[in-house]
């Protein structure tokens, strides 16, 4: 029981370590896929035909701080 434990710990270390190379080598962090949604012609995650009230509230901020 404990070896397995520990042999998983050791496969997540691993993985961990081999995930972060790219930032202990290159100092670059992780960065998004090329076009993501608007790739597929979606504008935002949600299907919805109207925003809810918070993202109208944050896209008010937004605009508010842009002009």
């Amino acid at each position: 029981m404990v070896l397995t434990f520990l042999a998983t710990f050791a496969v997540f270390l691993l993985v961990i370590f081999g995930m972060s190379l790219g930032w202990i080598i290159k100092r670059k962090s992780i960065q998004g896929s090329c076009g993501g949604i608007s790739s597929i012609g979606m504008e935002k995650v949600c299907d919805c035909p109207e925003p809810c009230d918070a993202r109208k509230k944050r896209m008010a901020r937004d605009q508010h701080r842009i002009i």
